[in-house]
Parts: structure tokens; sequence; C-alpha cells
């Protein structure tokens, strides 16, 4: 048995921790049991860590489509495959069948009706506006958004790579030419190479926004963790401050109590004219896709704002603004923050619900 360096350790328990969010019972006793297991089968490829956490971690059957998901998410899709599909109901269904509580009626050794109210349930809980949740559904819904993926739209890239199709590559060609000594049997093209496209996230944590603040900066920290070389994280209020180191990290928790050390003004004023201004001048929105959290409760110069988002409509490839209010039934974009931003926005959609997260995050994955 080799002994596992303490970093690996580090990011073992962490993966552990990960599990015990997602629901899945990987308590101190079987995480030393991981811990064994990956000395015996080795940390090197991720085949051994995979089956010393899958055979160590999972209390039942249930446990096993939540322990792929966080995998899959936690190291990066690196999972080896396995000859089973589950199916992705039964990530959340047992979980919030114990939400719902007496149903009235329903037979608890039926097989079939217990899943489908929990499917129902699900939905509903989907749609639900995360401000009026209770604790356990709210912390279902960070559940569910850690293991959240962000794809991300391509640009293409000034880049040339080697490819099947495309400009010929004379040098290239010229060189492999000389190798053979002096004929040209094939002639070498090249393409520009896509990347994702960078995203920016600024997040409003005024006091007008703090019932959804925090769901906020889950969604960014899932958003981090998806593209961490092409996603920026900002908060707005008082002050703007960068939150994409602190996000980094793969724990959910962790990274949650890094990021709320870090914010000096929670639950203060917004001046987001001042403030977009200042990330204007010090950081890079040309080309990237740039998405602002707020209510719109401007606090200081509507006018400010509404000149700075004219200047980022120029700069960015797509400016997207996500108001927790627009899901709301009657709602109207009346305060002057929003009406100084809205002439300058590519996309203005709901964030109160898990719904609206997903269709948030289809949207940076499309042009």
């Amino acid at each position: 048995m080799s002994e596992i360096p303490s970093r690996v350790v580090a990011t073992l328990t962490g993966f552990a921790r990960t599990l015990r969010a997602a629901g899945v019972s990987a308590d101190h006793e079987r995480t030393q049991n991981m811990l064994r297991a990956a000395a015996v089968l080795g940390v090197a490829e991720p085949h051994g860590v995979y089956w010393a956490g899958r055979l160590t971690l999972c209390a039942s059957p249930d446990d096993l489509p939540r322990y792929d998901r966080c995998f899959a998410a936690y190291f990066g899709g690196l999972r080896p495959v396995v000859a089973r599909v589950a199916p992705p109901a039964m990530t959340v269904t047992r979980h919030l069948t114990a939400l719902g509580g007496d149903r009235g009626g329903t037979d608890p050794h039926d097989p079939g009706e217990p899943q489908a109210v929990a499917a129902s349930d699900a939905e509903r809980l989907r749609h639900r506006d995360v401000a009026a949740l209770t604790a356990a559904e709210r912390a279902e819904i960070h559940r569910m958004l850690a293991l959240l993926t962000g794809e991300r739209e391509r640009r293409r890239s000034r880049r040339f790579a080697p490819a099947q199709r495309g400009v010929l590559d004379e040098r290239r060609t010229i060189r492999e030419g000389l190798r053979r000594g002096g004929e040209i049997s094939l002639l070498r093209r090249r393409a520009h190479r896509h990347r994702p496209r960078a995203v920016v996230l600024l997040i409003d944590v005024s006091g007008s926004m703090s019932p959804y603040a925090d769901t906020l900066l889950r969604f960014a920290h899932a958003m981090v963790r998806s593209e961490p070389r092409t996603t920026e994280v900002f908060t707005v209020g008082t002050r703007l401050t960068r939150l994409t180191p602190e996000l980094r990290h793969r724990d959910p928790g962790l990274a949650m109590a890094a990021a709320s050390a870090a914010i000096p003004d929670w639950s203060g004023g917004t001046r987001l004219g001042e403030e977009l201004k200042e990330f204007l001048t010090s950081h890079r929105a040309r080309g990237a896709t740039v998405v602002i959290a707020s209510d719109g409760w401007e606090r200081g110069d509507a006018a400010l704002l509404g000149a700075q988002m004219a200047r980022l409509s120029r700069l960015a490839h797509r400016v997207i603004w996500v108001n927790p209010h627009k899901g709301h039934e009657g709602y109207e974009p009346l305060t002057a923050g929003m009406r100084a931003a809205l002439p300058y926005l590519d996309d203005f959609v709901a964030g109160h619900s898990l719904a609206a997260f997903q269709d948030l995050a289809g949207r940076l994955g499309h042009a």
C-alpha cells in the first residue's frame, strides 16, 4: 500500500464533502475507507480513484447516479465507462419524497405512486421562487445547481491548428516535402481553432438582492467549475469585488465560505453605474458574454449607468441582464436602473428559480 500525498488527500476529502452536499451518505468512516482503497488501487489514473470512491462512499444503489454525476463534475468529466445506465431522475426523487411530508392517502408500499408524486414535486420545485423556499428545499436547489454544467458558445480564435480541411499550410507542406527529399506528396492544411467564449458575471449583492445573492453565487460557482479558464465573477454593490479565485474551489461549501469572507459590502447599497465604470476601466470585456444579475435598484446616477451600459454593449459580444423579479407575474421594469439599461441589452431574463438558472446556462452555450 503506497502513501497518498497530502494534496491528493485534500482533493479526495473535498470530493467526499461534495457527495454529502448532493445527498450521499459519505460520512467520516466511509471517507477514511475511500482513502485506504485509493492507496491500494492507486490515484495516478481516474479509474482507480473512481472505483475507490464508488466501492466505499455509496451506501445503496440509489447513491450511484448521484456519485457518477458528482465525480464527473468534480474531476472534470474523467470517469471510466461502466456498463450501467442509470435514470437521472433518481437523483432527486427519493429526497423530494421526504420533503413532501404526509401525502394523505398515498400507500407507502405502492412502488409506482410515490415516484410519480416525487417527479411532480421536483418539477414544481424547479419553478418556485428561491426566496420563498424552506431551508431544506433551498439546500436541494443548491445541490442541483452544484451539478449544473455550463457549456459555452464557441468562438473562432485567431490561431490556426492542423486540419483535414481549410487553407493550405504552405510551411508544413514545404517542410514535409524537404524531409522526403523535395517531393511533395501531400498538401497540408490548417484552420482556425475554436475556443469557449469568455463569460463575465456581475452579481448584485446589495440589500434588495439578498434573498437571491447566495443562489446566484452558487450558479456562478458552477459556471466557474465548468470553464475555469474562461469565466470571471465579480460582485457589485458599493464596491467591485473579484471573486473568481474563491469560486475556483471545487467544494461548493468551501467556495461559498471563501466568497462570503471576500465580499466587503453584503446587503449594502447599489451603485451599479460606478461599479460598471470601474469594471470597464480595469478588466477585459471585449468579445465576452457579460451577465449582470441585479434588480436594477440604482442608488447612484442612472444616467451614468446608461452611459456605461452603452459602452459595455459596444465592447461585449452579448449583454444579458438577469432580474429575479422578471419571473413574477405582472412585473414591469420601472426602476431607474432598469430603464437606463434596457436599450443596451441583448437578453433580459428571469433569475428567481432553478428553471431560470438552467435556461441561463443554456443561453451561455448558444449564440
